[in-house]
């Protein structure tokens, strides 16, 4: 269960969420970009791209990894102090099936917010011609750290 009664301890919290997922370049490599932001939810979609599939055409795992690993720290994040940076620590996938899309959302939702570690649930859907499936599942911590130098950190 999700929760959602939390609110940002830092006012700026949009704009340092943006800014920090703008400095991923593998993020940008891959095409992705955050498609919606809220306090303790964040999504993140990538186009559909041949170069980013495995052997049998579909969207690689570590691409559907990748983007439900941002969209949970970054909803976890967008909770965190303005003077933090996040880092995942640790999560679980499970690729439910290979399944075909013109883009891929990973939604994000915080399921406990703490000082220095959150728990959070991201969900991967693949979506075309109106219709949506389910991808993959995740479950992930992401801890608060201190901010470090540009570079090193969130």
């Amino acid at each position: 269960m999700a929760d959602n009664n939390r609110q940002p301890t830092d006012p700026a919290w949009e704009s340092k969420v943006r800014a920090s997922f703008a400095r991923q370049t593998f993020m940008r490599f891959i095409g992705a970009r955050i498609a919606a932001l809220a306090p303790g939810r964040c999504a993140v979609e990538v186009p559909f791209r041949s170069d980013l599939c495995q052997e049998d055409g579909f969207i690689h795992g570590g691409i559907v990894t990748a983007i439900a690993a941002n969209a949970a720290g970054y909803a976890a994040f967008s909770l965190m102090p303005a003077s933090s940076s996040v880092l995942g620590i640790e999560y679980k996938v499970n690729l439910d099936e290979p399944t075909p899309g013109e883009r891929f959302v990973a939604t994000g939702t915080v399921v406990k917010a703490g000082r220095t570690l959150s728990v959070v649930e991201s969900e991967v859907r693949a979506e075309a011609d109106g219709k949506s499936s389910a991808v993959a599942h995740m479950l992930a911590t992401m801890m608060c750290s201190a901010k470090t130098e540009a570079g090193h950190g969130a």
